[in-house]
């Protein structure tokens, strides 16, 4: 596993067994009190509402994180459609591991499964078109990497995964530096300058704008922020193929179909990662 999940991980098993402010012993109390040292158990990964497993890789990484012991019984993989009443996996081993390891799976799987689930609603509802369902950065600190990675499983594409892997010229960029042409100037030379070839996207929200970057140049996608479908159908049709194209802004699964039907590209969807709702699963012994 990268840098993101293994810090990530280790973060979540701290964060329950250990009091940050000092004030009490560490350790799983529960489990401690009542389990006896090496007993053995079995518990299993149940589906318990239907939709996109997403997160049984990382599960299996937890478990080697916790205990190295545990066995790790998979059925199902990440991007399985799932129902009430699936099992995932059997994970078996020393029943204070398990324990331990139990919450952080859930953590990680309901949310990595709903936003999954709530992806593939998306990719679904453009089927047939040749638009992309991308994701955004709106996701919650610290979890970026395990909820876009989620988008994939669902389906979906990655937008940018954060400010340094892409230059994105939003509204107040372009405000601020004087407009469209001069912030997409001031942009060729800082990349010249600094040795940078990073693909370049501006945001647009009249098709003035959408004239203006065509003049101007030097971008790799154009984003169509806020417009109607009407609109939209002019603006991909005033790029022509000649870059990239983006929409974005209030597009809900009611009304995506008629914007990928303009023709656009891609599509960013904020709502896959803020506003999906965790799956149900639950981490039973038997």
């Amino acid at each position: 596993m990268n840098y993101y999940v293994e810090h990530a991980v280790v973060d979540a098993l701290m964060e329950d067994v250990e009091d940050m402010l000092g004030d009490i012993p560490s350790g799983d109390h529960s489990s401690l009190a009542c389990i006896p040292n090496a007993q053995a158990g079995k518990a299993k990964l149940l589906c318990k509402a239907a939709g996109i497993l997403a997160g049984v890789e990382l599960a299996k990484y937890i478990c080697q994180v916790v205990d190295d012991e545990i066995k790790f019984e998979q059925f199902l993989a990440d991007g399985a459609a799932i129902k009430h009443g699936d099992i995932a996996f059997h994970i078996h081993g020393e029943v204070k591991s398990i324990l331990r390891a139990e919450r952080v799976i859930l953590n990680f799987m309901q949310r990595m499964s709903g936003i999954a689930t709530n992806t593939s609603r998306y990719v679904k509802a453009v089927e047939g078109t040749n638009t992309k369902i991308l994701d955004t950065r709106k996701t919650t600190p610290g979890l970026r990497y395990f909820e876009k990675w989620a988008v994939r499983i669902g389906g979906g594409h990655n937008h940018r995964f954060g400010l340094y892997d892409m230059v994105m010229l939003k509204d107040n960029h372009i405000d601020f530096c004087g407009g469209v042409a001069k912030a997409i100037e001031a942009v060729r030379v800082y990349q010249e300058k600094n040795n940078l070839n990073l693909p370049v996207e501006v945001e647009t929200r009249t098709l003035q704008d959408v004239e203006e970057v065509m003049r101007t140049g030097n971008v790799t996608r154009i984003m169509f922020d806020n417009y109607d479908t009407a609109t939209m159908k002019q603006a991909v049709a005033i790029v022509g193929g000649k870059y990239e194209t983006e929409a974005s802004g209030g597009i809900t699964l009611d009304t995506i179909r008629g914007y990928a039907e303009t023709g656009v590209d891609y599509i960013s969807v904020g709502a896959l990662t803020h506003s999906s709702v965790s799956l149900d699963l639950s981490l039973k012994a038997f």
